[in-house]
């Protein structure tokens, strides 16, 4: 039997993105957005309120970098979502994060999370709070690497978000391959 619990913004996973733009002085900002994904290929999509210093950032300069938080720094991702840039203007710093401009475009990446989506913005609706960039770079740090050169998900350990109990997960084990296991019902 199943329970109803009506409209809910509940999916799972729900990733942890941390955004980040430069404000008109070059000074870093960054917040904490769960909702979002895959938009297309080259496209990511995002819900965030225009109320946001770091959506205010991202409109001034059309760019942004999307971080993927980690077990790592949980604490300091967490804090850039509950603390306001408009209200903390340093709350970058007081996260312990540091950052180095994107060859790619103007935003900042964050030193201390190790992968990052580099974007331009496309488009955002005020009203509903939808915005896209066009993705112009995937960076990873190198530690995060596995010997082919490519990003292993057990090292970058990235966090999710649990809507219904207010949670961040690490994500777990694997449990099969993807366009491989479901050829065997072929």
């Amino acid at each position: 039997m199943r329970k109803n619990f009506g409209v809910k913004p509940w999916t799972y996973p729900q990733p942890v993105f941390i955004v980040a733009a430069y404000d008109e002085n070059g000074t870093p900002c960054a917040m904490n957005a769960a909702w979002g994904g895959m938009h297309f290929d080259d496209q990511i999509a995002m819900c965030i309120g225009a109320e946001h210093k770091t959506t205010a950032n991202i409109l001034a300069t059309k760019a942004f970098t999307v971080s993927m938080a980690d077990v790592d720094h949980t604490v300091a991702c967490d804090y850039v979502g509950v603390v306001s840039g408009n209200k903390v203007p340093d709350k970058f710093e007081r996260a312990g994060f540091h950052a180095t401009k994107s060859e790619f475009v103007n935003a900042p990446l964050i030193d201390e999370l190790p992968m990052a989506l580099e974007c331009e913005l496309i488009s955002y609706d005020p009203e509903s709070c939808h915005m896209v960039g066009r993705i112009v770079n995937v960076s990873a740090d190198e530690r995060i690497l596995d010997d082919s050169g490519k990003i292993d998900v057990n090292k970058l350990r990235p966090i999710t978000f649990d809507p219904v109990r207010n949670d961040y997960i690490a994500l777990g084990e694997k449990v099969g391959d993807a366009f491989r296991d479901g050829l065997k019902l072929k």
